[in-house]
């Protein structure tokens, strides 16, 4: 079998698929996201959200132009649709999050809501010319002009598919926080503290009745930005 598959038996704990009904199961491209992260676009479109009957049916709706990936259209059944990431297929318009089991599910959600997405920052790297690039949770690079607005675990919601900024949420106490990790996957709740490590060891953040390392927390501005209901 060529490498663009994996054995189900060994596919990521989050993809929410049955383990042996068959051997294989399409792998991701290589992307944004981590495999643990993220799901083929013909296996969401056939076990997930069970528009297509079959494979061949998938590749056929992808050929129609009529699927894309955070306003951008997408034909490759290979590409990976990853957490935040807003998947429209016609007029029906999805976004992919985490549920509180670690599944990926993909929930509908408005269409205006599906002009922008929330995305973590990772990291941010000074470019030539004394700019700074702010490097996103789904791969994406932005270069901003003032480096000190921006830190690692900010969020930035921006407009699709253009990716301006269109908010700021900054990682400090009092913010509305979606675990992405942990015993408490998939729940939102309110940062009561912080932890920063001086050492090795991962930094964490506090909650009211429980912690987490701060990699697992990612900055929303309301619990109505993600579709949490329903089981799609």
């Amino acid at each position: 079998m060529s490498r663009s598959h994996i054995k189900r038996l060994v596919m990521p704990r989050s993809w929410p698929l049955t383990r042996k009904t068959s051997i294989w199961v399409q792998k991701p491209n290589p992307g944004g996201h981590n495999t643990e992260m993220c799901m083929p676009l013909g296996i969401v479109l056939r076990d997930v959200l069970g528009i297509a009957h079959n494979m061949r049916e998938a590749k056929r709706i992808l050929h129609s132009r009529k699927v894309s990936v955070d306003g951008r259209i997408e034909t490759d059944r290979s590409r990976g649709v990853g957490l935040m990431d807003v998947l429209t297929v016609g007029e029906n318009n999805y976004r992919c999050v985490l549920d509180t089991n670690g599944k990926l599910r993909y929930r509908s959600i408005p269409k205006k809501a599906a002009g922008s997405k929330i995305c973590r920052v990772m990291r941010k790297t000074t470019i030539k010319g004394g700019k700074t690039q702010i490097h996103l949770h789904d791969g994406r690079n932005i270069v901003v002009d003032d480096a000190s607005k921006y830190k690692s675990g900010d969020s930035l919601a921006i407009s699709l598919p253009n990716q301006t900024i269109s908010s700021h949420m900054e990682m400090k106490i009092g913010a509305l926080a979606y675990l992405t990790g942990g015993s408490h996957i998939g729940e939102t709740t309110v940062i009561q503290d912080q932890e920063v490590k001086r050492s090795s060891k991962p930094n964490e953040t506090s909650f009211e009745n429980f912690g987490t390392i701060t990699d697992y927390v990612f900055v929303i501005g309301k619990a109505t930005d993600l579709p949490l209901e329903g089981d799609s």
